[in-house]
């Protein structure tokens, strides 16, 4: 692959991964390249990272991007061409190699270098790492074979305790020791991915195992450390779209022409209208009612609307929001002004309690209890917003309560954060919802801003 050609495929790489890299910016980090010497790969990627990376929520993609496109050796590097260290190698699998390695590992977490680190993630892959003998397509690296021989997680309380008689206490030590071994992971499953994309392209590997930037990853498969990163993110998004609705409402605030001070005004230049009037046009804001499902399998997805949604009240004239999983319960009160956003996360899954009594998902209680003790929230000013999956563990649908909801507002939605090719599987009920409100697929955090956006 040249060079040109490995520029081109790790921008459309990025592109994929959801990070917007424009044309123009493109061009920008060539003329860049062009002025900066490429001897060294640190200041390459600070380049590529300064032309293309727009926020710092889309950082660790481009990292990992850049690790597959720009490798920071080949093989083993100087290693492979020793004929005696390739003799060490094929010995590697001994267990006096795996001691040594665990020892070394616990001099450079101890010492907190990153850099021996790195060159002990390349070496364990090296010597640990390789999967010989398997069939045609199918990797021949794995770094869950090279964790699980050196077992790092077993050395957490040792290095504790050397971090305890070096002077720290026991919290710092266990949070240090749990935070570098975390990262010796992560460099190994990097260096994995290097290799394997030496064998089969940059670009599989890139459209496999890269995950994509967190506003475009999918609510139904975040991890604990994605849902934190998404926390940190939701206010600030909400700034950057409430901004985005006022200066567009701000646009469309001109009404229809005022045609007598339009003709009053020409008379100052002889009858030619060179300024028109217009008639000031009547904000108009939605109300909104927003009802939840809260369930395990959907919990990230709904807290994350509510939080949006709430981080959004100026666009909307009032906002009542409930949860549900076999029960009503009204969570408006759980969101203050100018709240922090975990004390806010923490007030809703306490609150998710009081939406489950059983405990098994029941749509149709749901939607009759709401018209029964509710009903009066919803005029034809409403907006009616639904999230959830539509899995009701084949309960009573109560299709006559939801379709009277819908009846009583000026629009209704349903955002569904599965995939749509998984609706009407097992005890999905999308169809039958999706014939009375229109269901929308909602699975990450672009889709859900643009849905926002356009409703309110």
């Amino acid at each position: 692959m040249s060079l040109l050609d490995r520029h081109v495929a790790f921008l459309e790489a990025l592109r994929a991964a959801g990070l917007p890299v424009s044309l123009s910016e493109d061009l920008d980090a060539v003329s860049a390249l062009s002025a900066v010497a490429w001897s060294s790969r640190d200041t390459v990627r600070d380049v590529y990272a300064a032309t293309l990376v727009k926020r710092q929520s889309n950082r660790a993609t481009f990292e990992s991007l850049f690790d597959l496109y720009f490798p920071r050796l080949v093989g083993d590097g100087t290693r492979a061409q020793d004929p005696s260290l390739a003799d060490e190698d094929a010995a590697a699998t001994t267990a006096a190699v795996v001691g040594e390695l665990r020892e070394a590992l616990m001099e450079a977490a101890e010492a907190g270098d990153t850099d021996r680190m790195r060159e002990l993630a390349a070496q364990a892959m090296a010597q640990l790492g390789a999967m010989p003998g398997r069939g045609p397509g199918l990797s021949s690296w794995s770094s869950y074979t090279a964790l699980r021989r050196i077992d790092a997680d077993e050395l957490i309380g040792q290095l504790v305790e050397g971090l305890m008689a070096a002077g720290w206490t026991r919290e710092e030590a266990e949070r240090t020791a749990s935070r570098r071994l975390g990262q010796f992971t992560g460099l190994v499953e990097a260096d994995a991915r290097r290799r394997i994309a030496e064998e089969k392209g940059p670009d599989h590997v890139a459209r496999i195992t890269v995950r994509p930037s967190i506003d475009r990853l999918d609510f139904l498969s975040m991890r604990r450390t994605d849902i934190e990163e998404l926390r940190a993110e939701v206010y600030p998004l909400a700034r950057r779209l409430a901004t985005r609705l006022a200066r567009e409402q701000h646009a469309r605030r001109r009404g229809p022409l005022d045609f007598r001070r339009t003709v009053r005004a020409s008379l100052a230049y002889g009858g030619v209208p060179l300024e028109t009037h217009h008639k000031p046009k009547r904000p108009h804001r939605n109300e909104l009612v927003v009802l939840c499902d809260v369930s395990g399998s959907v919990a990230n997805f709904a807290s994350f609307t509510l939080l949006l949604v709430f981080a959004l009240q100026e666009a909307f004239t009032r906002v009542r929001a409930f949860t549900f999983v076999d029960r009503l319960h009204e969570v408006t009160g759980e969101f203050k002004a100018g709240g922090d956003v975990v004390d806010t996360m923490e007030r809703l899954v306490a609150s998710s309690e009081h939406a489950a009594r059983v405990g098994r998902t029941n749509y149709g209680r749901a939607f009759a209890q709401f018209r029964n003790e509710h009903f009066d929230a919803l005029t034809p000013k409403t907006a009616l917003l639904i999230l959830g999956d539509a899995r009701s563990n084949y309960s009573d649908l109560a299709l006559n309560d939801l379709r009277a909801m819908v009846g009583a507002t000026r629009h209704a939605f349903w955002l569904n954060p599965e995939v749509r090719r998984q609706w009407d599987t097992g005890d999905s009920e999308a169809t039958a919802y999706g014939n009375i409100v229109d269901m929308v697929e909602c699975r990450n955090l672009t889709q859900l801003q643009e849905f926002i956006h356009d409703l309110a």
